[in-house]
């Protein structure tokens, strides 16, 4: 969520923010609307009940007319106190969903949709590969992916990793976590399933909640990131914020792809399930930029070894997320689509998942503020595709790269089964 008093003392800034997310500025209104009407209602309750226990304390020391003149009064107001206290309730709960309904405030985003990124740099040389084949064609041959007996057992969108491309996904999210593990970050392996209150408080629930699934039976979501139970995990505590804390995260997500019907079929491009390692930071709100181009270049430096040319995006502002205010992207080369397909992303969302959580530090005075978190994808399961495509030889084997070479004993080459 915004902080209130910057919609308060700013609202064209929020109403400028709207705009560039081709968002309504609309909700801004509504929510400046009722914030007033909260702050009104709140001010009405506190008032009767003021005057509630006044006259209670005034009722202890009367007598004869004057005492019953009180009591009267005392009547009359529990029926004001209870309708003023309903009508509080009510009036928070309408900021609630107006608050919740105004995306975070872009800083420094390109303007304009999807196709409007700026391309900040790109990395490596594209190999020269004559009659590439794809990435599915090459699992395949080597007995690596299997989406057939996936749909057979799940259906469509699914599929198994085998022999070597099981261990290529468990070597490339191993060496993730030994990287992040270099760098100070916390290793953890977190649940999958998390309550309501975790998936809004990271911003899963507004326009993205058609690509969750929920479990009705529990009221359970199933994380499309480990961001979701990393964000959640220090929800209403203060953190001691010296400097920055640093988790890397390794989980099953899942993604129920609603809407991409015809879309990306082919393959593990974009499925129901996959693993992923993903960063999480909480820090100050004046150290997030530093923050952010530090997990911009962890995802960089994994690239590196892995051994794929990408490109670096800073992505617009119409195509960010809700709690975003700021994303670059990762594209790795893919040689059968001759394009760069998205394989990491990290946010800057300053304190719009940590104000929905309640998760504070102390500054230098001992009181507690609201903390930035971000987010960055280290390593997933859609990396397969680049590396295998990038790495193919003519004689259909797949080169390893150096650094997942010990993950798979030692081979330096996959030979097709």
């Amino acid at each position: 969520m915004i902080d209130l008093r910057l919609l308060r003392d700013d609202p064209e800034l929020i109403r400028a923010s709207q705009r560039l997310r081709g968002e309504s500025t609309e909700l801004v209104d509504v929510l400046l609307r009722a914030d007033e009407e909260r702050r009104a209602a709140t001010q009405r309750f506190e008032t009767v009940r003021a005057e509630q226990r006044s006259i209670g304390k005034e009722v202890a020391r009367a007598s004869g007319d004057e005492r019953a003149a009180l009591l009267a009064r005392t009547k009359n107001l529990a029926g004001e106190v209870k309708a003023a206290e309903a009508a509080a309730s009510e009036a928070e709960q309408a900021l609630k969903r107006a608050h919740l309904a105004v995306s975070n405030v872009v800083e420094g985003a390109p303007p304009g949709g999807e196709d409007d990124f700026v391309v900040l740099r790109e990395v490596g040389d594209i190999p020269q590969i004559a009659e590439p084949r794809d990435h599915l064609e090459i699992g395949e041959a080597l007995r690596a992916i299997d989406t057939e007996r996936g749909a057979k057992v799940s259906g469509s969108r699914f599929y198994f990793l085998t022999g070597v491309g099981a261990l290529l996904q468990l070597g490339m999210l191993q060496l993730a976590i030994q990287q992040a593990v270099e760098h100070g970050f916390i290793p953890s392996i977190t649940p999958t399933l998390v309550r309501p209150e975790s998936m809004e408080g990271t911003g899963y629930l507004g326009a993205h909640a058609s690509e969750v699934y929920r479990l009705e039976a529990d009221d359970l979501y199933l994380v499309g990131t480990s961001e979701v139970a990393l964000a959640a995990y220090h929800s209403n505590e203060i953190l001691d914020l010296d400097g920055p804390r640093r988790y890397a995260g390794w989980s099953s997500c899942y993604r129920r792809e609603a809407g991409s019907h015809g879309k990306d079929v082919r393959g593990i491009l974009r499925v129901h399930q996959f693993d992923k390692v993903e960063m999480f930071s909480f820090c100050r709100p004046e150290d997030a930029a530093e923050e952010h181009q530090r997990l911009l270049a962890m995802e960089e430096e994994m690239l590196a070894k892995v051994e794929i040319p990408y490109r670096v995006i800073d992505v617009a502002a119409g195509d960010l997320g809700s709690s975003a205010v700021r994303k670059f992207d990762c594209e790795a080369w893919v040689p059968s689509q001759q394009r760069y397909r998205e394989v990491t992303s990290t946010s800057n969302t300053t304190t719009f998942q940590a104000r929905r959580l309640n998760v504070r530090y102390r500054d230098a005075n001992g009181k507690p503020q609201i903390a930035a978190t971000l987010n960055g994808t280290l390593a997933t399961t859609r990396w397969l595709i680049p590396i295998l495509e990038n790495h193919q030889q003519p004689d259909g084997s797949v080169r390893v790269p150096k650094a997942l070479q010990p993950f798979l004993g030692g081979r330096d080459v996959l030979e097709p089964a």
